[in-house]
This record gives C-alpha cells, sequence and structure tokens, in this order.
C-alpha cells in the first residue's frame, strides 16, 4: 500500500475502521523476582518428612577461655582456670590470646577446671596471665611407647525445620474461559502463572524472615505448620554495632564488613560466598570504591555498581533482596543452604471439582529450608 501521509489523530476520525491498539503482552507491575532462590539453586535432593532432619558433627575444639582472675603472680604462676577443663590433655601446647608465651600442660583437674602448665616453654619468655583470654591449644605431644590415651569423641547432634504449605486458589468462569482476552490466549493458565509468582516471592520471603510456631511446630488442626528462616537460624555470629568490638557506625562499612567476615572464618570452616542486602546496604557497599573510582576523558558511562566483594576471607556475591529487614546484612554459605520441597510437592497445579459454570484449581507447594552449620553464617543487624 502506498503512503497515505495522514497522521495518527485524523486517522482515527477517517478511518474508524483501524482496530484498537493493544499490545498482546501484559507488564507486571508488582515485584516478584526471587534473587536469593536463584543464587542458591535447586537442592539436590527433597525433604521425606513434614519434619525435616538432618545430622551436624564437629571437631574437637581447639580453644577455650581463662575463668581466673585470682593470681599470685601472673607472670609465675603455674595454674590457672580454665571454662571448660575436659578439651585439654597432659601434653598440650597451649598459647594465650595476643601472647607469644608457649605453655606445655602438665595436668589437668577437670573437677575444678584447673590447668597445671609450664610456664616459658621451648624458651618463649613469660607473659602476664588475664581473666577472659582465648586459650589455643596447639597440639598434643604423646610420650613413646605411652599407653594410648582416653577416648574423647564428639556426638552428633538433630537438627530439624518443618515443612510449610503455601497455597493459592484459582477460578475462572466459563464465560471468561471461552471470551477473547486483551494479551492473554488462556486465563485459567495466566492464572496460574501469576499466582505462582506470589507463591514464589512469599517462599523467598520466609525463607529469610520465617519463624517456626513456639509450640507445636509439626502443626495440627489448631496450629498452621511453618518454616524457620535464616535469620531465625543464626544465633552464633550475630553482630551489632557497638556490641562488643564491632564498630559503632550505623551505616555499613567496609570495616564492619571485613570484621563480621573475620568473624565467622574464625569459629568455623564454613566459605561464606553470598553477602544478601536491602537496598539501603546494597548502596553502602557500592560506596566503599567510591575513592578508587576514576575516570577519563572519554568515559561517557558512570559506574556505581559493586556486584563481588573479595575479601581475604572469601569471594562474596553481592545479591539484593526487596525481603531482607532494613538494617540487615546476611552473610552465608550457599552450600549449606537449601531450599527444598516435600517430595512430590513442588509448586504444581491441582485442579478442584466443578460445582458450577466455572473452572477452579488450587497452586500448592510444600517447602522447607535447611540451613547447615549455623555458625557457617552471619547476620549484621542494627544498622541504621
Amino acid at each position: 500500500m502506498s503512503f497515505t501521509g495522514k497522521a495518527t489523530y485524523s486517522a482515527g476520525a477517517l478511518l474508524p475502521e483501524i482496530a484498537e491498539d493493544v499490545s498482546d503482552l501484559i507488564g507486571i507491575n508488582s515485584p516478584h523476582e526471587t534473587p536469593l532462590l536463584d543464587a542458591l539453586g535447586d537442592p539436590a535432593r527433597s525433604a521425606r518428612s513434614t519434619v525435616h532432619e538432618w545430622l551436624e558433627d564437629a571437631l574437637l575444639p581447639n580453644t577455650d577461655r581463662v575463668n581466673d582472675a585470682t593470681y599470685t603472680n601472673a607472670l609465675t604462676d603455674t595454674t590457672f582456670v580454665v571454662e571448660n577443663g575436659s578439651r585439654f590433655r597432659a601434653g598440650d601446647q597451649i598459647r594465650l590470646e595476643g601472647k607469644s608465651e608457649v605453655m606445655l600442660v602438665t595436668a589437668v583437674n577437670t573437677g575444678t577446671n584447673t590447668l597445671t602448665v609450664t610456664r616459658g616453654y621451648g624458651g618463649t619468655t613469660p607473659e602476664a596471665l588475664a581473666d577472659d583470654l582465648v586459650v589455643y591449644i596447639l597440639g598434643n605431644a604423646a610420650l613413646e611407647g605411652d599407653d594410648a590415651g582416653s577416648v574423647r569423641y564428639t556426638t552428633r547432634s538433630r537438627k530439624t525445620n518443618y515443612t510449610q504449605i503455601f497455597s493459592a486458589t484459582v477460578e475462572v468462569s466459563g464465560s471468561e474461559l471461552a471470551v477473547k482476552q486483551l494479551g492473554v490466549s488462556d486465563e485459567l493458565d495466566y492464572q496460574k502463572h501469576q499466582r505462582t509468582r506470589e507463591l514464589l516471592r512469599d517462599l523467598e520471603n520466609c525463607v529469610i524472615n520465617g519463624r517456626a510456631p513456639a509450640a507445636t511446630g509439626e502443626g495440627s488442626a489448631t496450629v498452621r505448620r511453618t518454616m524457620r528462616g535464616i535469620i531465625p537460624f543464626i544465633a552464633t555470629n550475630i553482630f551489632e554495632p557497638s556490641v562488643g568490638d564491632f564498630p559503632a557506625e550505623t551505616t555499613l562499612t567496609e570495616e564492619q564488613l571485613n570484621y563480621a567476615l573475620r568473624g565467622i572464618w574464625g569459629s568455623s570452616s564454613g566459605n561464606v560466598d553470598l553477602i544478601v542486602v536491602g537496598g539501603t546496604e546494597k548502596r553502602a557497599i557500592n560506596g566503599f570504591i567510591t575513592s578508587n573510582r576514576r575516570f577519563t576523558p572519554q568515559t561517557d558511562t558512570f559506574r556505581d555498581h559493586v556486584a563481588v566483594y573479595e575479601s581475604d576471607f572469601g569471594v562474596c556475591r553481592v545479591v539484593l533482596s526487596r525481603w531482607v529487614p532494613a538494617g540487615h546484612v546476611l552473610l552465608l554459605d550457599s552450600s549449606r543452604i537449601d531450599v527444598m520441597p516435600l517430595s512430590g510437592r513442588s509448586f504444581h497445579y491441582k485442579p478442584l471439582a466443578t460445582t458450577g459454570d466455572r473452572e477452579s484449581g488450587q497452586v500448592v507447594g510444600e517447602y522447607t529450608l535447611e540451613l547447615r552449620n549455623e555458625n557457617a553464617h552471619g547476620v549484621i543487624k542494627g544498622l541504621g
């Protein structure tokens, strides 16, 4: 057809046969992304029970603390009390936090948690004892030809979480199914997809923030079964401004982030590889590189984005999630986290019985969080 030259405003009046110009795509305006679930990926297995359990174990501890402030002479005393005498054996070389002196344990009284030691072992210089200092066990030296020592071992522990049912109902009338829709070829299918997006969004939110019931966690006819999320799981590595030695700033700083990463590294064999934050904390992380940013006269793109943070304690992908509470930073080892469905209960659509001129069904899924070795993860909270 040849060019007519008609403008749009005149075409509508002169050519009433022109159809309504409506795109066949529908834009979804509400947030429905799940960046944490995407970063974690699919689990290797599914849960087998609504009460999901897993086993954890630990090596025998090689640290303790001094629990004694009653020294006659802190430079020469050969006995002092620790918190857990059972962690020590005769023949252990030990060193106190911040000290270069090495001591040799010659006797242990587990009843009073008292160690008898040789001071200045191996030619080291004795240094003052102090209450609450960390005691590092360097290693034990056995006597040649000696009898076997007492058996020492750790006990495996069971950890528990519960599955949570996520459900949404879909219902479309027969007439709605029959008519031609703008942007939708199948209204029932469209509603299924919308409800599934909502449930995935809610799953990520519960994985981060969910709480299990205080009692009857397995659920009952009157108690809804809910999963415990990441934040409630973490109990060991919790960092807050001005609590202990944690820096006091209420806006996230690189010093705070490294302090927390170092604390997690020191307390476990975890390898933190995910930093999950909300908008304010993500902007603070982007600001780490502000002072080092350089531009040339040819630069025509301004970039202010940190996607990966690499420190001495790990290479961490920075994940922005809307569902992390304000003032919180999650430091996670993704190899120890699984979001898993109950076997055969991943999100699916189940048609319901027809009771009239309509099609109805239910989108349903049942999931739980398995967070192994909670001391391999950490959380910074209390930021402004």
